[in-house]
Order: C-alpha cells, then sequence, then structure tokens
C-alpha cells in the first residue's frame, strides 16, 4: 500500500473468515462476500461504491487455487482516471503535430508544383487589369519554362502595339483640338463681328463680350473697364451688372493701365499699384488684356485666376482677337454716348436749364443768376429745403464755368463721421493712422482743376471747419500724417438746408467761415412755392421713367394731375420725382392714373394755402414724435408704423431735428 498510492484496502478470506487485513478501524463484514470468484483457477473483478460516493476496484483472486484463501485488493478508480486521461491528452497531442507537421510539408509541396501555375495566373489578371509592364521568370519543368516564354513573348508584343496605339490616340487627340479650336476661332469670329455690329450701346456690347469670353475661358470671374474720357468715368462690367466707378480714381487707374500694351500676369504685390476699383483690388493674382483701338487705351478685361493663370494662357490667342474685334465696337459706342449726353444736354437747356427744369419767375431768378456767376470762381452757398435741387444747381454752375472739362468732385459732408471726414477731403499718408495702408488722394487734391461741392455743409465739426478756411484763404491743403503743404485749385461750392446764420449764433458753425462761404447765396425756393412748376417736372420725369422702364406711358389723366396739384410736397422735387417713378412702374396704360400714384398724393384734395402748409409740416413733425415715443425710440419700428423707410425716416429727423432723449 505504501508503493501504491491507488490501494485502498487489502485483506485475505477464507472459509468466511478474515485471515489478515489492511483496515485500522475493522473490517466491514459485508466487504468479505460483496466479491467472490467465479472460478478457482481465475479472479474477479467487481464495482462497489462506499458510503462516501468513492467508486472502488474490488478484485478477488484465488490464492493456489483456493487453497490458501482468496486475495482482496480494492483500489480506487480516481488515480487511475487520471492517469487514463493524461495518457488520452499525451496521445492527441503528439496526433496533432504529426497531422499538422504532415500539412504543412503536403501545403510545400503542393505550392512547390503549381508556384508557376500561380504566376502565371497572376501575370495574367494584372493584364486583365491594364498592366502590361510584368515579366514572369520561372523556372521549373520544361514544359512550365516553354509556357512562360511564350507567355512572356506574347505579353512584349502586347506592350508594343498598345503603345503605338496611345501615341496614335495622343497625335489624333492633338489634331483634333487643334481643329476645333480653329473651327471655334472662325465661328467666333463671324459670330461676334456680326454681333458687335448689331448692338446699340456700351452695355450690350460688355455685356455680350463677358459672355462670349466665358463660354471660352474656363476662368469665371472677368470684369471689365472701359474708360470714358469725356466724363472721366470708368465703367466696370460684370456678367451680373455694369456700374460706374468713382471718378476720382480715373487718373490713376488710366496711367496704371496705359502702360500695358499686352497681356500681362500681375501678382497681388503689383495689383494695389493700378488703384483698381472694389473688389478687384483685393484678387491674389489677375490677367490683364488691354483693349486699344489706334494706340488709344480704350480700357482692359481683367481675369482673377487662380495658379498661373492657365485658364488664360491656353485660349490667349481667341481672348485677344475677340478684343481687337471689340474696341471698334467699344469706341463706337463711347462716340455714340457721348453724342446722346450732349443732345440730351441740348433738349435739356431748350426745356430747362442745364438740367433744372422750371418757368416759376422764382427759378428764372435762379436760373439767371446762375448765368452770372458761373464764368467767375466766386465761392457759391446754396441754400434750400431737402429735395429742392441744390445739387443739380452746382452741377449746372460747373458745367457753365470754365472749369467745366475739370473734375466735378461732390462731398456729402453728413455722410462721413468726424474722424473719416478730413481724410476723404484732404487725404492721408500711409501709416497717418490705424487702417491708413497706403497713400490716399482727398477730394480737393483729386478736385485740382476743377469744383468741390459740398452738400451738407452745416455738419462738418469745429476742426475740419478750421482746415476748409485755411483752404478758401490760401487754397493749400495738408494730408493727414503729411508736413507738406500742396496748392489746389479749386472753386468751391456749398449748399445746406440748416439757417447757417442761426448756427453762427449757436456757435456751432465759424462765423469768418460763414462770409467766406456766403460770398454769393442762392435760395432755391421750395416746390409748393412755385405749383405752376409741378406739371412741367411732373412731364419731365414721366418722360425720363418711362423710357427707362420702356413703357408706352404718354401723360396723365386729369384727375391724377389734379393730386399732384393739390399735393403739399414737403420733400420738394426729390419726392416728386420718387411718386413718378412709382406711378410709371406700377401703371398699366399709356396714360398714369389716380390709383397708380402713393397713397398720400392720392389721397390729397385741395391745394392748401400756406397756413395749411405749416400746419401739415407741424403735424408730421408731432406725428413723428408720438409713433417715436410709443415705439421708446426704435427707429426701425417706428419707420415700420409710419410706412416709411428707415432712409426718409432719418432724413425727417434731419429736417424737424429731432433728438433721442434716451442718448445722451
Amino acid at each position: 500500500m505504501a508503493a501504491e498510492s491507488g490501494l485502498v484496502y487489502l485483506f485475505v478470506s477464507k472459509g468466511g473468515s478474515v485471515i489478515t487485513h489492511t483496515f485500522g478501524d475493522g473490517m466491514p463484514v459485508r466487504l468479505i462476500d460483496a466479491n467472490l470468484p467465479l472460478h478457482p483457477n481465475s479472479g474477479h473483478l467487481e464495482k462497489l461504491i462506499t458510503q462516501d460516493g468513492e467508486h472502488i476496484l474490488d478484485v478477488a483472486w484465488p490464492i493456489f487455487d483456493g487453497k490458501a484463501g482468496i486475495l482482496r485488493l480494492g483500489l480506487s478508480e480516481e488515480p487511475l482516471r487520471r492517469q487514463v486521461a493524461d495518457l488520452w491528452l499525451r496521445m492527441s497531442l503528439t496526433t496533432g503535430v504529426i497531422v499538422l507537421i504532415s500539412l504543412f510539408v503536403s501545403h510545400l509541396l503542393i505550392n512547390r508544383l503549381t508556384w508557376p501555375l500561380v504566376r502565371l495566373t497572376r501575370a495574367a489578371e494584372e493584364i486583365d487589369a491594364g498592366t502590361l509592364d510584368s515579366q514572369v521568370d520561372i523556372e521549373g519543368r520544361e514544359e512550365i519554362t516553354k509556357l512562360a516564354r511564350a507567355f512572356n513573348g506574347m505579353l512584349l508584343r502586347i506592350q508594343t502595339y498598345t503603345k503605338q496605339l496611345k501615341e496614335y490616340n495622343v497625335r489624333l487627340e492633338r489634331k483634333n483640338l487643334e481643329l476645333d479650336r480653329a473651327h471655334r476661332q472662325l465661328q467666333t469670329s463671324f459670330s461676334i463681328s456680326q454681333k458687335l455690329a448689331s448692338l446699340p450701346g456700351l452695355n450690350p456690347i460688355c455685356q455680350f463680350l463677358l459672355r462670349t469670353l466665358t463660354g471660352i475661358v474656363e476662368c469665371r470671374e472677368m470684369s471689365l473697364l472701359v474708360f470714358n474720357s469725356a466724363e472721366r468715368r470708368i465703367t466696370l462690367a460684370t456678367p451680373r451688372a455694369l456700374q460706374s466707378v468713382d471718378s476720382e480714381t480715373y487718373d490713376d487707374v488710366y496711367d496704371a493701365l496705359a502702360r500695358h500694351t499686352e497681356m500681362s500676369i500681375i501678382g497681388q504685390a503689383d495689383i494695389s499699384k493700378l488703384h483698381l476699383p472694389e473688389p478687384l483690388d483685393r484678387s491674389n493674382q489677375i490677367a490683364l488684356f488691354p483693349i486699344r483701338y489706334h494706340d488709344m487705351s480704350l480700357g482692359a478685361l481683367i481675369v482673377t485666376c487662380p495658379g498661373d493663370c492657365r485658364c488664360v494662357r491656353h485660349e490667349l490667342d481667341i481672348v485677344t482677337m475677340i478684343l481687337n474685334q471689340a474696341a471698334g465696337a467699344i469706341h463706337r459706342a463711347k462716340i455714340h454716348e457721348e453724342e446722346i449726353r450732349d443732345l440730351r444736354l441740348r433738349v435739356e437747356a431748350d426745356t430747362g436749364f442745364s438740367g433744372l427744369v422750371g418757368k416759376d419767375p422764382s427759378m428764372q431768378v435762379v436760373f439767371k443768376l446762375i448765368e452770372d456767376v458761373a464764368p467767375t470762381d466766386t465761392t457759391v452757398l446754396i441754400q434750400g429745403e431737402s429735395g429742392t435741387g441744390k445739387e443739380l444747381v452746382a452741377q449746372a454752375i460747373h458745367d457753365k464755368s470754365h472749369r467745366h472739362g475739370s473734375p466735378f468732385v461732390i462731398i456729402n459732408c453728413s455722410a462721413y463721421p468726424s474722424t473719416l471726414l478730413e481724410s476723404e477731403l484732404f487725404g492721408h499718408e500711409k501709416g497717418a493712422f490705424t487702417g491708413a495702408l497706403r497713400r490716399k488722394r482727398g477730394k480737393f487734391e483729386r478736385a485740382d482743376g476743377g469744383t468741390v461741392f459740398m452738400d451738407e455743409i452745416g455738419e462738418i465739426d469745429p476742426a475740419a471747419q478750421t482746415k476748409l478756411l485755411r483752404v478758401l484763404q490760401q487754397q493749400t491743403i495738408n494730408r493727414l500724417g503729411g508736413g507738406r503743404s500742396m496748392k489746389v485749385n479749386v472753386r468751391i461750392l456749398a449748399a445746406t438746408n440748416k439757417n447757417l446764420l442761426e448756427e453762427v449764433h449757436r456757435g456751432t458753425f465759424r462765423e469768418d467761415l460763414f462770409y467766406r462761404l456766403n460770398v454769393i447765396p442762392i435760395q432755391l425756393p421750395p416746390l409748393r412755392d412755385r405749383r405752376r412748376d409741378i406739371h412741367l417736372l411732373a412731364r419731365h420725369f414721366l418722360a425720363k421713367f418711362a423710357h427707362e422702364q420702356d413703357k408706352p406711358i404718354t401723360g396723365f389723366r386729369s384727375d391724377a394731375m389734379k393730386r399732384l396739384l393739390d399735393y403739399s410736397w414737403p420733400g420738394n422735387v426729390r419726392e416728386l420725382e420718387n411718386t413718378i417713378e412709382h406711378a410709371v412702374v406700377l401703371a398699366k396704360g399709356a396714360l398714369i392714373e389716380p390709383k397708380d400714384l402713393p397713397a398720400p398724393v392720392a389721397a390729397a384734395t385741395t391745394s392748401p394755402d400756406p397756413k395749411a402748409v405749416r400746419s401739415i409740416v407741424h403735424s408730421e413733425e408731432n406725428l413723428i414724435q408720438k409713433v417715436l415715443r410709443e415705439c421708446q425710440w426704435n427707429k426701425t419700428e417706428a419707420a415700420r408704423r409710419l410706412g416709411i423707410s428707415r432712409s426718409t425716416l432719418y432724413e425727417k429727423l434731419k429736417k424737424y431735428q429731432i433728438m433721442d432723449p434716451t442718448v445722451h
């Protein structure tokens, strides 16, 4: 039992009694008969279960054929089970290793046999995918080697034929592109020549050129700059709109572009030197195509292009050809527009006075005064209510003066805050203040040799008044940030709807500046004081807006004209002009009817006397103040309730000098 750990018990029995045993606490009696040999010469095995659930293998073996008794051995099954499980695990691992080794060796043998065929298969798949530059190098059985050589030879021939086909295709595509380009250029040349000959004005010509070039050049951001030397104006045409650029930049832009005689690619560093209008001056790179007619610069095509401007380099010939063909048409259109302008001026001279329309004696006095002061360089102060035509009077004085061929620069003093007004008037040097990235010429400097019209002169602050007085006295200016005085030759015309003398008494306007400006005063009468001109002005504006809107409107119905004559016109001629434009837009027939007029005008019935006019003005002022108080001085809401725009409300606040009490 010491040598065999699985032996549970051992005893010898004979004749139903136990001779010897290994039980320490006594021999179980029932165990004696639990297992007996069936034959004297052989043993017998019996499985027993103890009360503790342990499985025992009980062996009964006769000793000397049973003569010496029966040997009984009790062996526990648990060690035997562990030995069997351990044996099974070892046999399984051994079998698995043998199987894996067999599979690995078989795989190597199969790969060795099939590798040449796999290589050929992969090469065939590469050819199917379009890769023809692969070669198959195989060493193996003779038949495999021959197959690989034949495959490589076939692949080499396919590569040669494919390369030749590609070269033929490239040459064919190049020829097709050249033929298409030549055909397109020829077709475009004929169509452009035919179309340009039929276009009547500069605007249609510019729009046609931009549409045509957009279909040829890949870059879509392009503009046309056209110079108008007679009016010193630059016309900027884009595919979306046609606009006039401030004439103050005319000389700078003209001189900068006139130096380019052929197409140029200009980077961001040089764009600022061209003084181009916004937004062209913010471009990173542009292609510039000058437009010239008999060595005369007419303008330029500006193409905003990314990268190296490849989009215009490829079509350089056709773009240049189109612009050369269009140069004559542009020149013709400019001359045509100048002739129309001269004709319109002559017509206006017959029906009015240099753009001013009126037969009332008070206006005839103004016309005579304009004729008298225009040939001189005397300073003129034009006074009158808002909308009476003060800017037109200033324009008439300039047009009839010896300065009519020089710039006429308009400065709206109320449009600029005090911090920017001096910069606009006198200019500034680079770095004069935050944001002054380059030198800027002021209005006075740009108007040198011409006329400066200062509208709303009563709005400028005391510092600007002092500098303006110096200009009037010495004809010199200083740029902001500059230490050098510059001589300027300008004539100053000023306008205001305020009583400047009262402003002098209040201390808000310099007395010496007032007397410098008030050399020749011109007082414009309000429209309510010259009612005989309402009919004439209404027909003048009707002809203008009917032509602009392309409507066949010939006149007014009698009741509609009566409404115009009965209305008080607090907004003067400007209000009448807006009223006629409103009526032309809404009119459906050949005559303006009362329903086409704005509601306040259509509701007018009787012509008010001067006292009634003052009462209407007073009522309007009270109404505006009442609505503003109801809206807690929210001007947007007040304008909505009054049925007017915010700009109109601000004009009326300025007119009646209504101040917001919540602002200190």
